[in-house]
């Protein structure tokens, strides 16, 4: 079977993850919402991804026994026309069997986004809505624009905001209570504090 490009895929409704597997690869990053193939924003500044590898690394040092940690990319497949990636997630050990050959098939227990003037709507308001919808037990946005947490925590069937953290306030889960933290030792620990960027 041809591989198709973006530009084919496109025209195409509903996209199925099985079309976007086999797309032509042309170097960018996709998603796939309700069914159409959405385009990423620009790659990720090295502050996002700073903070990406940071959140990461405290989940390792204080998680890691009882979950499994991923930053993107990588797949998670939440419904054939639903595919997202989502810049860190983790995936309680008991739950191993979502995790597939091509990617996570089902909702992470946690789910983090980095927000970004980009992103920042698509982060708060659709991705907040698809996440509750398909069952993602707690949600955080993290917002670069302020180094604040934003903790969702499902309901059942949708977000309550539970929190906002922000500079030394210790950031407790509700879903993975084995992470603590705060949000200064985060921005702290940058290689390039962000007020030195230009």
């Amino acid at each position: 079977m041809k591989k198709k490009t973006y530009e084919e895929l496109i025209k195409e409704s509903p996209v199925t993850y099985d079309m976007y597997a086999n797309m032509e690869d042309d170097g960018n990053r996709y998603e796939v919402s309700d069914g159409a193939l959405e385009l990423m924003s620009p790659a990720p500044t090295p502050t996002h991804q700073s903070v990406v590898n940071e959140l990461q690394y405290k989940f390792n040092v204080s998680c890691r026994n009882d979950y499994i940690i991923y930053s993107s990319p990588i797949d998670v497949i939440l419904s054939a026309t639903e595919v997202r990636q989502p810049d860190l997630i983790m995936i309680h050990r008991s739950r191993v069997e979502i995790i597939g050959s091509k990617g996570i098939n089902g909702a992470p227990d946690l789910v983090v986004e980095i927000t970004s003037k980009h992103s920042r709507r698509q982060d708060k308001v659709q991705k907040r809505i698809v996440y509750a919808k398909y069952g993602v037990p707690e949600y955080w946005i993290v917002d670069l624009s302020n180094f604040t947490l934003e903790q969702y925590v499902l309901d059942r069937d949708r977000y309550d905001l539970t929190e906002v953290y922000a500079e030394d306030e210790t950031i407790r889960s509700k879903t993975a209570t084995c992470a603590s933290f705060s949000m200064g030792e985060i921005v702290r620990s940058l290689p390039v504090q962000p007020d030195k960027i230009n």
